[in-house]
């Protein structure tokens, strides 16, 4: 076995230090021994060969060191680098506005800034580099000032959390306690790091919540407006009792001041008014409605009658909502009851002063026929006052129901929707029977093709009888007829509807029978029949024999309207009836042969396609405000730019001076100062050129009709139902 002298395993340090030794060991040794056999030369040799190494590995070492110096010196300055580094990191998150959390691959925490957890100070401390995510979202989950959603548990609300944090991109909302909101931003890095963002959207919610209340606040002024423009007065009550809504007639006929009608007022509170001092009919007792008012499920409608003691009378009629409310409305029907007991002493004392009180009866008679005929005419006025600002309540309603789609308030919008349409509907029978009653109705008789106008009914009536499972045929017919088609459309309208409404089980038949010289239409159902003496009564106004019919399914003029209508154009009108097994009534029409003839001037309506209709220019001219408000905000909602005018002379000066001309002409017929929007279009038309045009109005007439006809526009008539104004825009050539 060798030995060295120097341990390879030493320091280059160490071995230099051993082998100076050694050579100092062995010069020592020459000098003191001369031996002949030449030893010490053979040392020295040696030792000058160990100081040549010891010289080299001195070398080498040095060498080492400086680039050991160097390797610090750039170490050093890459640590101070990396610290700076992280120093603007700390300071650039640092001056974001959110909370910001670093989570690395490990779900670790990393780095936050100050504003992480900002809205949570019992669990700001904890915060720290190192946190797992798990524990984040435990802590988090029995914070404090977290508000949980209503029957949530911490722990639930951790388990939902961390489903969201397996997500790469997520954004939630969190609810603090003080009524405040955080949005959680969360992300997925490159790496399969995580970085949350906290966000305070406090001031956002609040806006959000302040414009659906400016929502519901105009939706809530739009329907008392509504309400305002009735002549009954109105209560409405929701499921708990507590008044929500009424409008100023009824405290004027309740002698109530208005003051006392107050949000959240109980039924109680105007029931007893109404019980000391109003006297009630025999068909329902104080006790009655009070029960009616309490009872909970579905409530049958309830009329009644009450006497003031100033002999004003009374119609209540409480009718109960979809969402278990009801509504309550009182028809002052005082001139009535007085004209029906004058009636009835009269004839109770008619024949003891028959010859003393003849000529007192003739002018009773006329007196009483004058009155009817201001009556109808009353009528008339007040359903044509009433159509403008319904077709201005149905249009932002239309527009209303667009923006609230899928939400609640787009729901209670469309409820508002289809109880205007219940009122235009009710609005144009009392229109047709005032015309009928006043002799103002002008017939235009023409020859009709009856499978034309039968085919149109059908597909129209169709969906109604299908929804209640009803078979309904109509035999096809080659016959063509003479009469007015506006008029002959009603009638048969009218009995094909009724036939339909109170037909609950089995099927509708309508059909032609060929006669020597006229045509009987027929129309058959299966329903529960009418009794012989009941036949005569069901042509009477708001005569409705089934009682548990909705105020929706019209008020009984539809019969009433059918006999003025066959009288009006001397068509005989036939009625057989079977109880219990069903109904027939006909009609007959003289027949003559010749060409189809359109039954109605009206366009078909399209579900038309907003992007066909964008960006054309409308002139729009209404001389009605609030109006020609509505149609604004519906056309463009629509994409339509509109000119909105007062007036012709309005139009005009517009036009000239913004030098454009307009794709279409939207013009009211009755203007101010008794101007037309016929004469409007033909003005425009000379400058313009041939502009397409559509007239709007209450008026029903057929000079009208022709004026129309003869401008080559489309005639809608108030109040008209928005689609046939879009369908007809979206029709036109672009």
């Amino acid at each position: 076995m060798s030995h060295t002298l120097i341990n390879p395993q030493d320091s280059l340090a160490r071995q230099n230090e051993k082998l100076l030794k050694i050579t100092e060991t062995l010069m020592r040794r020459v000098e003191q021994n001369t031996d002949a056999s030449g030893l010490a030369y053979a040392q020295f040799q040696r030792a000058a060969m160990l100081e040549e190494e010891v010289r080299a590995r001195t070398h080498d070492l040095e060498r080492a060191l400086d680039l050991l110096n160097e390797s610090n010196a750039k170490l050093a300055i890459a640590n101070r680098e990396t610290e700076a580094a992280r120093s603007n990191l700390a300071n650039a998150i640092e001056t974001v506005q959110e909370g910001f959390a670093l989570f690395n691959a490990d779900d670790e925490l990393v780095m936050c800034n100050s504003r992480f957890g900002m809205h949570m100070p019992d669990i700001r401390p904890q915060l720290k580099p190192g946190l797992m995510f798990p524990d984040y979202v435990q802590i988090v989950s029995q914070s404090m000032f977290l508000s949980l959603p209503e029957g949530e548990t911490p722990a639930d609300w951790a388990q939902r959390r961390m489903r969201h944090h397996q997500d790469n991109s997520v954004i939630f909302n969190a609810r603090m306690t003080g009524k405040r909101w955080v949005q959680v931003s969360e992300h997925r890095t490159p790496d399969g790091g995580t970085v949350i963002l906290q966000t305070d959207v406090t001031d956002i919610m609040r806006l959000e919540r302040r414009e659906r209340e400016r929502i519901l606040d105009d939706q809530a002024r739009l329907i008392r407006a509504t309400l305002e423009h009735l002549k009954q007065g109105v209560c409405i009550f929701d499921t708990q009792g507590r008044l929500v809504g009424w409008n100023r007639r009824v405290g004027e006929l309740l002698s109530i001041p208005v003051g006392r009608f107050q949000i959240g007022n109980r039924f109680a509170t105007i029931f007893e008014r109404l019980r000391d001092d109003y006297g009630f009919s025999a068909d329902a007792s104080p006790r009655q409605v009070q029960a009616w008012a309490e009872q909970e499920g579905k409530r049958p409608p309830l009329t009644f009658e009450i006497q003031g003691r100033g002999g004003r009378v009374l119609t209540v009629f409480m009718q109960q909502m979809p969402d278990g409310g009801f509504v309550i409305s009182f028809t002052d029907v005082t001139s009535e009851r007085r004209a029906i007991r004058a009636v009835t002493e009269a004839k109770e004392t008619l024949e003891q002063r028959v010859l003393d009180r003849t000529l007192e009866l003739e002018d009773a008679l006329a007196e009483a026929e004058r009155a009817n005929a201001s009556k109808s005419r009353f009528v008339a006025a007040a359903s044509h006052d009433l159509l403008q600002p319904l077709s201005a309540a149905k249009l932002y309603l239309s527009s209303l129901e667009q923006e609230l789609a899928g939400d609640r308030s787009g729901a209670m919008a469309s409820k508002a929707a289809n109880a205007l349409q219940s009122v235009e509907n009710i609005l144009g029978a009392l229109l047709d029977i005032s015309k009928l009653d006043s002799g103002q109705a002008s017939v235009h008789l023409v020859p009709i093709s009856l499978n034309l106008m039968l085919s149109q009914l059908c597909d129209e009536l169709r969906p109604m009888a299908h929804a209640k499972g009803l078979e309904f045929r109509v035999l096809r017919s080659r016959a063509h007829v003479v009469s007015d088609a506006t008029y002959l459309q009603r009638i048969l309208q009218n009995l094909i509807s009724n036939a339909i409404r109170y037909t609950e089980g089995g099927r509708v038949l309508v059909g032609a029978r060929h006669l020597k010289n006229s045509v009987r239409v027929e129309v058959w159902d299966t329903g529960p029949g009418i009794a012989e003496h009941e036949q005569d009564q069901i042509f009477g106004e708001f005569q409705r024999l089934n009682a548990t019919a909705s105020a929706a399914d019209g008020m009984g003029l539809g019969l009433a309207i059918v006999e003025r209508a066959c009288a009006l154009l001397g068509h005989p009108l036939g009625l057989s009836s079977w109880p219990g097994r069903g109904t027939v009534f006909s009609v007959e029409l003289p027949r003559v042969g010749g060409p189809d003839v359109p039954v109605t001037d009206a366009v078909p309506i399209e579900q038309a396609e907003s992007g066909l209709i964008a960006h054309r220019i409308v002139l729009l001219i209404e001389n009605d405000a609030e109006l020609r408000n509505a149609l604004t905000v519906t056309m463009e909602q629509w994409g339509l730019d509109v000119l909105a005018c007062c007036g012709e002379d309005e139009a005009i000066a517009l036009l000239d001076e913004i030098g454009v001309a307009p794709d279409v002409v939207v013009a009211d017929m009755q203007l101010d100062d008794g101007r037309l929007g016929s004469d409007a279009v033909m003005a425009l038309r000379s400058r313009f050129g041939p502009l397409p045009a559509c007239l709007i109005s209450a008026n029903r007439s057929v000079a009208l009709k022709d004026a129309a006809g003869g401008l080559g526009a489309l005639l809608l008539h108030k109040p008209f139902d928005p689609a046939a104004l879009k369908a007809y825009l979206a029709g036109l050539p672009g």
